[in-house]
């Protein structure tokens, strides 16, 4: 079962600056290490990538240049900025809070719900 889209779209932007902060990339690259980091379960496409890096660039937490490799189209390369770093620390911070909670919340689960739950796998 693939990951919806509400899941999808609201940890992109943790996972954008998360894999830039690795160091810089282009777009299709990022799509491969999304795709490789999930296993396969995020299903990404250009039009959800695109608008975002477009967007994380006017905030500021990316900055871009083209680049050309011998033999290869040119690519433009993204790369994040010290704005970006602090806003991944922020979205890191909130989403450390709602991992917590989802623990929580699973791991107390009366038997019940166990079973319930596992009647649904």
């Amino acid at each position: 079962m693939k990951v919806t889209k509400d899941l999808v779209a609201a940890s992109a932007t943790p996972m954008v600056l998360g894999i830039l902060a690795e160091g810089e990339s282009y777009g299709y690259a990022i799509l491969r290490r999304i795709n490789e980091l999930s296993g396969g379960e995020l299903e990404w496409t250009e039009g959800l990538l695109y608008p975002l890096l477009h967007r994380l660039e006017r905030l500021g937490h990316l900055d871009s240049s083209w680049q050309s490799v011998a033999g290869e189209r040119k690519r433009k390369y993204y790369r994040v900025t010290d704005r970006g770093l602090a806003e991944l620390a922020e979205q890191r911070r909130q989403w450390d809070t709602v991992v917590g909670a989802l623990r929580e919340i699973w791991h107390d689960r009366t038997p019940l719900a166990v079973n319930r739950l596992e009647g649904l796998a």
